[in-house]
């Protein structure tokens, strides 16, 4: 068993959450830290409205997934994290979701990618995670997805894109969820990733990319 992988010849070694508690996800891939001019332009586009940001948020996405080349099936479903109903009129991550894949097929035609964000429902409201601790998180989120249509998600290789990993909560929520209805995997695509002095794998712009990968050899 391969517990985590990172180009060149970094240490494989998941986070200390993964560690102790192994993800339902293969792996999760981000493009930097949230921290700085990255973090200010997720605030702008997804608590100002400035959505016209989706588009050079999306293309560091894509440089993102377009750098997993080989390490994930090059056809999948890509589903974004949904909102509930009422949270805001877009949601960030398919807007990201639509950007990155849009561009990744565009100079990579032979990829399969195929969206559908209306296949996984957050079905109930739940509390801002910001302040909550892991646990908290966990129970905070248990539930609170649901596969509309799990017809079109068994067998299937999933791309669950989202704008931020923090703890990891919501996209092992969303994973047990999809892989309870029947997908075959699911891998994790997010913009930044929030797990300051908690992340064995971070992908710095400029650098080559390191993400966090779990599963059977």
């Amino acid at each position: 068993m391969e517990s985590a992988w990172a180009h060149g010849e970094e240490a494989r070694i998941p986070c200390t959450i993964c560690r102790f508690s192994p993800p339902p996800f293969v792996l999760a891939a981000s493009f930097g830290s949230y921290e700085g001019t990255l973090r200010q332009m997720i605030h702008l586009l997804k608590f100002q409205g400035q959505t016209s940001l989706a588009n050079i948020l999306g293309d560091h996405l894509a440089t993102t997934l377009e750098a997993l080349h080989g390490k994930i099936p090059s056809e999948m479903l890509v589903l974004s994290v949904p909102l509930f109903r009422s949270k805001r009129p877009f949601n960030q991550s398919t807007l990201l979701a639509r950007r990155a894949v849009a561009q990744v097929k565009r100079r990579h035609p032979a990829w399969n990618l195929r969206e559908n964000h209306t296949l996984l429902r957050r079905v109930r409201p739940t509390q801002s995670q910001f302040q909550l601790s892991p646990r908290q998180r966990r129970l905070n989120l248990r539930g609170a997805f649901r596969v509309t249509r799990p017809g079109k998600i068994a067998g299937r290789d999933i791309l669950l894109v989202d704008d931020i990993y923090t703890t990891g909560a919501t996209a092992r929520e969303c994973s047990k969820t999809l892989l309870a209805a029947g997908a075959h995997s699911v891998h994790v695509l997010t913009l930044a990733r929030a797990q300051q002095g908690q992340v064995a794998e971070r992908w710095q712009p400029g650098t080559p990319l390191r993400t966090t990968q779990f599963g059977s050899a």
